[in-house]
Protein backbone atom coordinates (compact mmCIF):
# COMPACT_ATOMS: atom_id res chain seq x y z
CA UNK A 1 0.00 0.00 0.00
CA UNK A 2 1.56 3.23 -1.22
CA UNK A 3 2.32 5.67 1.85
CA UNK A 4 0.82 9.38 1.78
CA UNK A 5 2.80 12.30 2.80
CA UNK A 6 1.72 15.06 5.15
CA UNK A 7 1.51 16.97 2.66
CA UNK A 8 -1.41 14.88 0.88
CA UNK A 9 -2.92 13.92 3.76
CA UNK A 10 -3.16 17.62 5.53
CA UNK A 11 -4.04 19.18 1.68
CA UNK A 12 -5.92 17.04 -0.21
CA UNK A 13 -7.79 20.19 -2.23
CA UNK A 14 -4.90 21.79 -2.79
CA UNK A 15 -3.03 18.73 -4.40
CA UNK A 16 -6.43 17.99 -6.24
CA UNK A 17 -7.07 21.58 -7.73
CA UNK A 18 -3.08 21.74 -8.45
CA UNK A 19 -3.84 18.30 -11.27
CA UNK A 20 -6.69 19.88 -12.46
CA UNK A 21 -4.83 23.76 -13.21
CA UNK A 22 -1.60 21.24 -14.78
CA UNK A 23 -4.07 19.61 -17.13
CA UNK A 24 -5.82 22.75 -17.74
CA UNK A 25 -2.93 24.40 -18.81
CA UNK A 26 -1.90 21.93 -21.39
CA UNK A 27 -5.45 21.81 -23.25
CA UNK A 28 -5.31 25.72 -23.03
CA UNK A 29 -1.66 25.23 -24.72
CA UNK A 30 -2.65 22.85 -26.97
CA UNK A 31 -5.50 24.80 -28.19
CA UNK A 32 -3.17 28.35 -28.80
CA UNK A 33 -0.88 25.49 -30.55
CA UNK A 34 -3.61 24.66 -33.21
CA UNK A 35 -4.97 28.26 -33.36
CA UNK A 36 -1.55 29.18 -33.86
CA UNK A 37 -1.08 26.01 -36.55
CA UNK A 38 -4.96 27.05 -38.20
CA UNK A 39 -3.65 31.00 -38.34
CA UNK A 40 -0.56 29.77 -40.21
CA UNK A 41 -2.15 27.57 -42.74
CA UNK A 42 -4.43 30.16 -43.86
CA UNK A 43 -1.68 32.79 -44.16
CA UNK A 44 0.27 30.30 -46.51
CA UNK A 45 -3.11 29.59 -48.43
CA UNK A 46 -3.60 33.57 -49.03
CA UNK A 47 0.01 33.67 -50.13
CA UNK A 48 -0.40 30.62 -52.23
CA UNK A 49 -3.19 32.56 -53.97
CA UNK A 50 -0.89 34.83 -54.37
CA UNK A 51 1.74 32.86 -56.79
CA UNK A 52 4.55 34.79 -55.59
CA UNK A 53 6.86 32.11 -57.83
CA UNK A 54 4.63 33.44 -61.27
CA UNK A 55 6.54 37.35 -60.00
CA UNK A 56 9.23 35.84 -61.80
CA UNK A 57 7.91 36.39 -65.30
CA UNK A 58 7.97 40.33 -64.33
CA UNK A 59 11.62 40.32 -64.16
CA UNK A 60 10.73 41.77 -68.03
CA UNK A 61 10.75 44.94 -66.51
CA UNK A 62 14.24 45.08 -65.78
CA UNK A 63 14.73 44.70 -69.60
CA UNK A 64 15.44 48.05 -70.81
CA UNK A 65 17.68 48.94 -67.56
CA UNK A 66 19.83 45.62 -68.33
CA UNK A 67 20.32 46.30 -71.93
CA UNK A 68 21.02 50.38 -71.74
CA UNK A 69 24.13 49.45 -69.13
CA UNK A 70 22.07 50.74 -66.56
CA UNK A 71 21.55 48.02 -64.35
CA UNK A 72 24.08 49.16 -61.64
CA UNK A 73 22.73 53.04 -61.44
CA UNK A 74 20.40 53.63 -58.60
CA UNK A 75 18.31 56.21 -60.32
CA UNK A 76 17.82 53.78 -63.06
CA UNK A 77 17.29 50.70 -60.75
CA UNK A 78 14.84 52.05 -57.97
CA UNK A 79 12.21 53.05 -60.80
CA UNK A 80 12.77 49.55 -62.12
CA UNK A 81 12.10 48.16 -58.63
CA UNK A 82 9.00 50.22 -57.69
CA UNK A 83 7.07 48.99 -61.02
CA UNK A 84 8.15 45.59 -60.87
CA UNK A 85 6.70 45.76 -57.53
CA UNK A 86 3.45 47.03 -58.75
CA UNK A 87 3.08 44.53 -61.33
CA UNK A 88 3.47 42.00 -59.21
CA UNK A 89 0.67 42.77 -56.69
CA UNK A 90 -1.79 43.65 -60.14
CA UNK A 91 -0.67 40.20 -61.68
CA UNK A 92 -1.39 38.39 -58.17
CA UNK A 93 -4.87 40.49 -58.02
CA UNK A 94 -5.68 38.64 -61.56
CA UNK A 95 -4.83 35.84 -60.28
CA UNK A 96 -6.82 35.93 -57.94
CA UNK A 97 -9.72 37.09 -60.02
CA UNK A 98 -8.67 34.20 -62.17
CA UNK A 99 -9.58 31.47 -59.71
CA UNK A 100 -12.28 32.96 -58.89
CA UNK A 101 -13.91 32.69 -62.03
CA UNK A 102 -12.48 29.19 -62.52
CA UNK A 103 -13.21 27.73 -58.92
CA UNK A 104 -15.76 25.27 -60.40
CA UNK A 105 -13.79 23.97 -63.44
CA UNK A 106 -10.59 23.50 -61.02
CA UNK A 107 -12.35 21.88 -58.91
CA UNK A 108 -12.46 19.08 -61.25
CA UNK A 109 -8.97 19.54 -62.36
CA UNK A 110 -6.30 16.61 -61.04
CA UNK A 111 -3.90 19.65 -60.22
CA UNK A 112 -6.23 22.63 -59.97
CA UNK A 113 -8.08 21.38 -57.28
CA UNK A 114 -5.28 22.24 -55.05
CA UNK A 115 -5.53 25.48 -55.41
CA UNK A 116 -6.78 27.71 -52.25
CA UNK A 117 -10.13 29.28 -53.48
CA UNK A 118 -10.99 25.52 -54.98
CA UNK A 119 -9.96 23.73 -52.27
CA UNK A 120 -11.89 25.63 -49.92
CA UNK A 121 -8.94 26.88 -47.85
CA UNK A 122 -9.57 30.51 -48.79
CA UNK A 123 -13.72 31.62 -49.16
CA UNK A 124 -14.20 33.81 -52.12
CA UNK A 125 -14.85 36.95 -50.09
CA UNK A 126 -11.31 36.34 -49.25
CA UNK A 127 -9.81 35.87 -52.47
CA UNK A 128 -11.89 39.27 -53.44
CA UNK A 129 -10.93 40.97 -50.89
CA UNK A 130 -7.32 39.71 -51.37
CA UNK A 131 -7.71 40.72 -55.09
CA UNK A 132 -8.92 44.83 -53.83
CA UNK A 133 -5.72 45.29 -51.72
CA UNK A 134 -3.46 43.72 -54.56
CA UNK A 135 -5.32 46.17 -57.30
CA UNK A 136 -5.10 49.33 -54.75
CA UNK A 137 -1.27 48.24 -53.95
CA UNK A 138 -0.25 48.10 -57.50
CA UNK A 139 -1.79 51.80 -58.22
CA UNK A 140 -0.43 53.25 -54.95
CA UNK A 141 3.28 52.24 -55.22
CA UNK A 142 3.74 54.21 -59.11
CA UNK A 143 4.15 57.34 -57.29
CA UNK A 144 6.99 56.07 -56.03
CA UNK A 145 9.23 55.74 -58.80
CA UNK A 146 9.46 59.16 -59.02
CA UNK A 147 9.11 59.01 -63.11
CA UNK A 148 7.93 61.87 -65.13
CA UNK A 149 5.93 59.45 -67.28
CA UNK A 150 3.73 58.53 -64.05
CA UNK A 151 0.70 58.90 -65.74
CA UNK A 152 1.41 56.07 -68.57
CA UNK A 153 3.11 53.98 -65.51
CA UNK A 154 -0.95 54.27 -64.40
CA UNK A 155 -2.24 53.52 -67.90
CA UNK A 156 -0.45 51.06 -68.88
CA UNK A 157 -1.16 49.08 -65.33
CA UNK A 158 -4.40 49.83 -65.77
CA UNK A 159 -4.67 48.62 -69.94
CA UNK A 160 -2.83 45.26 -68.47
CA UNK A 161 -5.49 44.79 -65.62
CA UNK A 162 -8.27 45.48 -67.88
CA UNK A 163 -7.03 43.40 -70.96
CA UNK A 164 -6.27 40.07 -68.62
CA UNK A 165 -9.46 41.03 -66.77
CA UNK A 166 -11.76 40.13 -69.99
CA UNK A 167 -8.86 37.07 -70.69
CA UNK A 168 -10.38 35.66 -67.45
CA UNK A 169 -13.96 36.02 -68.38
CA UNK A 170 -13.61 35.41 -71.98
CA UNK A 171 -10.88 35.94 -74.01
CA UNK A 172 -8.95 32.72 -72.97
CA UNK A 173 -11.58 30.70 -74.65
CA UNK A 174 -10.13 31.68 -78.33
CA UNK A 175 -7.24 29.58 -79.51
CA UNK A 176 -4.64 31.59 -80.70
CA UNK A 177 -5.76 34.59 -79.36
CA UNK A 178 -5.00 33.35 -75.68
CA UNK A 179 -1.02 33.03 -76.07
CA UNK A 180 -0.98 36.08 -77.77
CA UNK A 181 -2.49 38.13 -74.64
CA UNK A 182 -0.30 36.63 -72.54
CA UNK A 183 2.38 37.86 -75.09
CA UNK A 184 1.42 40.44 -75.18
CA UNK A 185 0.98 41.16 -71.36
CA UNK A 186 4.81 40.61 -71.42
CA UNK A 187 5.69 43.84 -74.08
CA UNK A 188 3.85 45.45 -71.56
CA UNK A 189 5.98 44.78 -68.70
CA UNK A 190 9.34 45.87 -70.99
CA UNK A 191 7.11 49.12 -72.00
CA UNK A 192 6.84 49.86 -68.63
CA UNK A 193 10.13 49.28 -67.54
CA UNK A 194 11.26 51.49 -70.49
CA UNK A 195 9.02 54.40 -69.21
CA UNK A 196 9.95 54.19 -65.53
CA UNK A 197 13.58 55.06 -66.43
CA UNK A 198 13.07 57.10 -69.56
CA UNK A 199 14.50 54.39 -71.69
CA UNK A 200 13.75 54.13 -75.28
CA UNK A 201 13.20 50.60 -75.99
CA UNK A 202 13.99 49.35 -79.36
CA UNK A 203 11.55 47.58 -82.07
CA UNK A 204 13.88 44.46 -81.40
CA UNK A 205 13.28 44.24 -78.04
CA UNK A 206 9.59 44.47 -78.22
CA UNK A 207 9.70 41.99 -81.16
CA UNK A 208 12.43 39.61 -78.88
CA UNK A 209 9.91 39.96 -75.88
CA UNK A 210 6.77 38.60 -78.06
CA UNK A 211 8.24 36.17 -79.62
CA UNK A 212 9.99 34.56 -76.66
CA UNK A 213 6.95 34.36 -74.82
CA UNK A 214 4.78 32.99 -77.56
CA UNK A 215 6.95 30.38 -77.78
CA UNK A 216 6.47 29.75 -74.25
CA UNK A 217 2.57 30.39 -74.22
CA UNK A 218 2.16 27.49 -76.92
CA UNK A 219 4.72 25.30 -75.07
CA UNK A 220 2.24 25.08 -71.83
CA UNK A 221 -0.73 25.01 -74.28
CA UNK A 222 0.97 21.42 -75.53
CA UNK A 223 0.78 20.50 -71.65
CA UNK A 224 -2.81 21.04 -71.54
CA UNK A 225 -3.50 19.39 -74.91
CA UNK A 226 -1.38 16.20 -73.58
CA UNK A 227 -3.64 16.50 -69.83
CA UNK A 228 -6.87 16.35 -72.25
CA UNK A 229 -6.12 13.35 -73.85
CA UNK A 230 -5.38 11.52 -71.28
CA UNK A 231 -8.04 12.41 -69.45
CA UNK A 232 -10.60 13.57 -72.12
CA UNK A 233 -11.24 16.82 -69.81
CA UNK A 234 -10.94 19.83 -70.78
CA UNK A 235 -8.56 22.23 -68.60
CA UNK A 236 -9.84 25.23 -70.67
CA UNK A 237 -12.12 25.95 -72.98
CA UNK A 238 -9.61 27.29 -76.04
CA UNK A 239 -7.62 23.67 -75.84
CA UNK A 240 -10.64 22.79 -78.59
CA UNK A 241 -8.43 25.00 -81.34
CA UNK A 242 -5.47 23.18 -80.70
CA UNK A 243 -4.47 19.75 -81.31
CA UNK A 244 -0.66 17.64 -81.14
CA UNK A 245 0.37 18.30 -84.63
CA UNK A 246 -0.40 22.28 -84.75
CA UNK A 247 1.08 22.74 -81.41
CA UNK A 248 4.70 21.38 -82.01
CA UNK A 249 4.94 23.01 -85.59
CA UNK A 250 3.84 26.33 -84.57
CA UNK A 251 6.78 26.08 -81.75
CA UNK A 252 8.60 24.94 -83.83
CA UNK A 253 7.95 27.96 -86.46
CA UNK A 254 7.92 30.28 -83.41
CA UNK A 255 11.42 29.00 -81.94
CA UNK A 256 13.03 29.64 -85.15
CA UNK A 257 11.60 33.02 -86.14
CA UNK A 258 12.53 33.83 -82.62
CA UNK A 259 16.43 32.37 -83.18
CA UNK A 260 16.52 34.20 -86.26
CA UNK A 261 15.12 37.49 -85.09
CA UNK A 262 17.81 37.21 -82.08
CA UNK A 263 20.37 37.20 -84.28
CA UNK A 264 19.91 39.83 -86.64
CA UNK A 265 19.18 41.74 -83.19
CA UNK A 266 22.42 40.78 -82.02
CA UNK A 267 24.56 41.75 -85.23
CA UNK A 268 22.23 45.16 -86.26
CA UNK A 269 24.65 48.27 -86.72
CA UNK A 270 22.20 50.01 -84.49
CA UNK A 271 22.71 47.36 -81.70
CA UNK A 272 26.27 47.04 -82.26
CA UNK A 273 26.49 51.37 -82.29
CA UNK A 274 24.50 51.64 -79.26
CA UNK A 275 26.58 48.82 -76.81
CA UNK A 276 29.88 49.94 -78.64
CA UNK A 277 30.84 46.25 -79.34
CA UNK A 278 30.75 43.57 -82.09
CA UNK A 279 30.65 40.56 -79.65
CA UNK A 280 26.95 40.58 -78.86
CA UNK A 281 26.34 38.01 -81.50
CA UNK A 282 27.99 35.42 -78.94
CA UNK A 283 25.10 35.13 -76.88
CA UNK A 284 23.16 33.44 -79.61
CA UNK A 285 24.63 30.17 -78.70
CA UNK A 286 22.77 30.42 -74.96
CA UNK A 287 19.44 31.16 -76.87
CA UNK A 288 19.71 28.19 -78.88
CA UNK A 289 20.37 25.62 -76.42
CA UNK A 290 17.66 26.89 -74.68
CA UNK A 291 15.34 26.83 -77.29
CA UNK A 292 16.50 23.32 -78.42
CA UNK A 293 16.21 21.92 -74.34
CA UNK A 294 12.30 23.37 -73.63
CA UNK A 295 11.56 21.61 -77.31
CA UNK A 296 12.96 18.50 -75.96
CA UNK A 297 11.36 18.91 -72.62
CA UNK A 298 7.69 19.61 -74.53
CA UNK A 299 8.68 16.55 -77.39
CA UNK A 300 10.39 14.07 -75.94
CA UNK A 301 10.42 14.36 -72.09
CA UNK A 302 6.06 15.97 -72.37
CA UNK A 303 7.78 18.55 -69.08
CA UNK A 304 6.84 21.15 -70.63
CA UNK A 305 3.78 22.66 -67.99
CA UNK A 306 4.58 25.99 -66.18
CA UNK A 307 7.55 27.76 -67.71
CA UNK A 308 8.10 29.11 -64.66
CA UNK A 309 8.44 25.74 -63.14
CA UNK A 310 11.19 24.70 -65.95
CA UNK A 311 12.84 27.88 -65.16
CA UNK A 312 13.16 26.64 -61.18
CA UNK A 313 13.54 22.88 -61.48
CA UNK A 314 15.31 22.45 -64.30
CA UNK A 315 19.24 23.06 -64.65
CA UNK A 316 20.40 22.90 -68.22
CA UNK A 317 17.62 25.65 -68.42
CA UNK A 318 19.17 27.35 -65.56
CA UNK A 319 22.76 27.30 -66.99
CA UNK A 320 21.61 28.73 -70.18
CA UNK A 321 19.99 31.59 -68.64
CA UNK A 322 22.57 32.48 -66.37
CA UNK A 323 25.30 32.21 -69.24
CA UNK A 324 23.38 34.21 -71.12
CA UNK A 325 22.97 36.95 -68.81
CA UNK A 326 26.53 36.34 -67.72
CA UNK A 327 27.76 36.83 -71.05
CA UNK A 328 25.75 39.70 -71.78
CA UNK A 329 26.76 41.58 -68.48
CA UNK A 330 30.32 41.02 -69.63
CA UNK A 331 30.12 42.29 -73.45
CA UNK A 332 27.92 45.53 -71.68
CA UNK A 333 29.29 46.01 -68.00
CA UNK A 334 33.04 45.24 -68.35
Amino acid sequence: MEKLSTRDVLFPQVIIFADFGNKLHSKFVILIQNEYLCTLMKMLSYIQLLRPLQWLKNTFVFAPVFFSSNLLRGEYFWPTLVVFGSFCLISSSIYCFNDLQDVEADRQHPKKCHRPIASGAVSVMGGYTLMLICTIGAFALLPLAKSSNTPYLYIIIAAYWLMNMAYCVKLKQYAILDVSIIAIGFVMRVLIGGLATDIWISHWLVMMTFLVTLFLALTKRNDDYRLYEQTRQKPRISITGYNKTFINEATAIVASVTLVCYIMYTMSEEVIARMGTRYVYLTSGWVLAGLLRYLQNMIVFGLSGSPTKSLVKDHFIQFCVLGWIASFFVIIYL
